[in-house]
């Protein structure tokens, strides 16, 4: 059993060390010479564990230096994301951050570039390492590279003996690339092992001071200068205590604790996963995030071991490193269900978990502007060139009357169109929620807009835009229309699971049926039955509670981790859309609103007809705007009293 830990610290755990970029080839089964195209994520031993284990809900800081540019904020700001401490993460003015590039060759090859010439992590020295913010943690976590130079070696053994001194646990990822010791070359990146007497006599160094050492076969071999891997582990304890883990890739860990016997099987196992290789890289680090969820816990060797095999087949199933460390709840499902899939990223079950609760920002709630309208505007232009040449000016004006009301509140979002607003969709606040849709308006069957060919259109929008279709569905369709209706909406999900987006889906069904308590219902579960698991469902106002009532009852049941419902407006007067807003406040599903019309109809008219001037357009929109704003809150006021 591992120990339990009763010290009442505000950190479970401080990694240390590499903190890189790391740009991953998305062709599959090519050279990284042949590789056309890159994925961003960050990477680095320690910054994929400060993730992992985040996810797995341990509270987890990370003790690194970035460069003061784009590339060290992106890494800081994703740790903020994903609930990671940054306190303990130094900007470098001098130097820029690590980069690693990486592909996957084959199931066997996987090409790795360093960029970590003087890069900022490899900077860090006894001078970053806070006392008070090392005694804050119950435990560390040292990486091998980060003994490789003297500075750096000086700070991680600072942190040891702090960590030691307020009892903290001191956890060694023996992490071994030999060419981050000056063992190999640049293009060697993937090499894993190069025997060196120096290495192995100054990682042996390391040793006594710790209480968990984990390693794969070779890691175990270099961190003690055994050519035979019994040996290797038996000296490993002559030298510490620590429980000691040994990764074994496809066949899971073994866990060792007090003497080594003469039986290498002679250890702690947790149960294993068969799954397929996709790629390697990052395994370990999910792996590590998985086993110190259990063993931070207090959990048995053997629980901590499954937890960290598990994590494991979930990072060599999938491409990226960090973004593919499952969440806890992705985690329990896993072990509760398992699944039908050897390769977990076709599993669309489990894919769906990871994906929503990894979104990137929050949103309880949602007041949003939608300008997003393309042919409403256009009959107000009456084919006049020069009017149509205005209606993108006309956007950027309903930005800043979205801006004036939202004045730096969170909340607040536009829904924003390609077409014609480009100028717009530069010019709006990038704390904003932004959607924008594909659809050709007022297609039905459904159609897009441009091109139907998703793929190449949707693969250049901002990663935290979401896509938005709309759709004019009623259950009582004929079902060659619903079927058509539901291929589309389909072909638009998978498009957005697949380039990494969000997407709303919009049902209009009272312009083409009668709507009564169960039609939006109805619709909704047809839509669950075909696979369709929006990140958010926009749908217009109903009539009784009752019809909410239903429609949360729908949306809880099959997908309780949607983000919500956002009402739409349907350019109804101000009283109309109160009476819906009073019923909608009582859905549990209901997040807010995205009204178009009703906001900006009446100063689109004027100030394309020269009427209004630029500032009476944005105060008009801005008015209508904030009064919709204002009894959204009020009767949620009113709800919660």
């Amino acid at each position: 059993m591992s120990q339990t830990t009763t010290a009442d610290k505000p950190l479970d755990l401080i990694t240390i060390g590499r903190a890189s970029v790391d740009l991953y080839g998305q062709q599959i089964g090519t050279r990284l010479e042949d590789v056309a195209s890159f994925a961003k994520s960050v990477g680095g031993c320690p910054t994929n564990i400060s993730v992992g284990t985040a996810r797995l809900g341990l509270k987890s800081a990370l003790l690194t230096r970035v460069g003061k540019e784009q590339m060290g904020r992106f890494i800081r700001e994703q740790l903020e994301r994903e609930g990671v401490e940054t306190k303990g993460i130094v900007t470098d003015p001098e130097r820029l951050t690590a980069l690693a590039i990486l592909s996957v060759e084959s199931e066997h090859s996987f090409p790795l570039l360093f960029y970590r010439d003087n890069c900022a992590d490899s900077a860090l020295c006894e001078d970053d390492v806070s006392e008070d913010f090392i005694r804050s943690a119950r435990a560390i976590l040292v990486t091998g590279t980060h003994f490789a130079k003297p500075h750096t070696d000086a700070a991680q053994r600072k942190a040891i003996r702090i960590a030691k001194e307020s009892g903290a646990r001191v956890i060694f990822d023996i992490d071994y690339r030999p060419n981050l010791w000056g063992l190999a070359g640049h293009d060697a990146g993937d090499n894993r092992y190069i025997a060196s007497d120096k290495v192995s006599a100054h990682l042996r160094t390391v040793l006594a001071d710790c209480d968990l050492i984990v390693g794969t076969e070779e890691e175990v071999l270099i961190a003690s200068g055994d050519s035979d891997l019994l040996a290797a582990l038996k000296t490993i304890r002559a030298n510490s205590k620590a429980t000691i883990v040994l990764k074994r890739g496809p066949m899971g860990c073994i866990v060792y604790d007090g003497a080594i016997s003469d039986d290498l099987e002679d250890g702690i196992v947790g149960k294993g996963f068969p799954i397929e290789v996709y790629n390697v890289l990052g395994a370990g680090d999910a792996f590590m995030s998985g086993f110190l969820r259990g063993w931070l816990k207090g959990e048995p060797h053997a629980t901590s071991a499954t937890w960290a095999n598990a994590c494991g087949a979930f990072a060599v199933s999938r491409l990226l490193c960090a973004p593919e460390i499952p969440t806890w709840t992705e985690l329990q499902f896993f072990l509760a269900n398992g699944s039908k899939e050897k390769a977990l990223r076709k599993d669309e079950v489990i894919n769906h978990i990871h994906w929503a609760t990894t979104r990137r920002r929050q949103f309880p709630q949602l007041m949003a502007l939608a300008i997003d309208h393309r042919s409403q505007l256009e009959d107000l232009a009456g084919g006049d060139v020069g009017r149509l040449a205005r209606i993108p000016a006309f956007k950027v004006l309903a930005v800043k009357a979205a801006e004036r009301i939202a004045d730096g509140r969170p909340g607040f979002g536009m829904l924003i169109d390609d077409k014609y607003g480009r100028d717009a969709l530069f010019a709006v606040n990038k704390n904003f929620w932004i959607g924008k849709p594909i659809e050709l308006p007022g297609s039905r069957p459904l159609q897009f807009e441009f091109s139907q060919d998703l793929g190449s259109r949707l693969v250049d929008w901002p990663v935290d835009h979401c896509i938005k279709v709309l759709s004019f569905y009623h259950p009582d369709d004929p079902a060659e229309l619903k079927a058509t209706q539901i291929a589309k909406l389909r072909a638009a999900f998978e498009a957005a699971r697949k380039i990494g987006r969000e997407i709303l889906i919009e049902i209009i069904a009272g312009k083409h049926g009668t709507l009564d308590d169960q039609t939006i219902p109805r619709a909704l579960n047809e839509m669950y039955d075909a696979g369709l698991k929006p990140d958010w469902w926009k749908l217009e106002p109903q009539a009784s509670n009752a019809a909410w009532a239903a429609i949360d009852t729908v949306i809880e049941t099959r997908d309780p981790l949607c983000r919500g419902v956002v009402l739409l407006g349907l350019e109804a007067p101000y009283e109309a859309l109160k009476q819906g807003f009073t019923a909608a406040r009582t859905s549990r599903t209901v997040k807010g609103f995205a009204v178009g019309r009703t906001i900006f109809a009446e100063a689109a008219k004027a100030w394309l007809d020269g009427e209004m001037s630029d500032e009476q357009a944005v105060a008009d929109m801005a008015g209508r705007f904030g009064a919709l704003v204002d009894l959204w809150l009020q009767l949620g006021d009113v709800q919660a009293a």
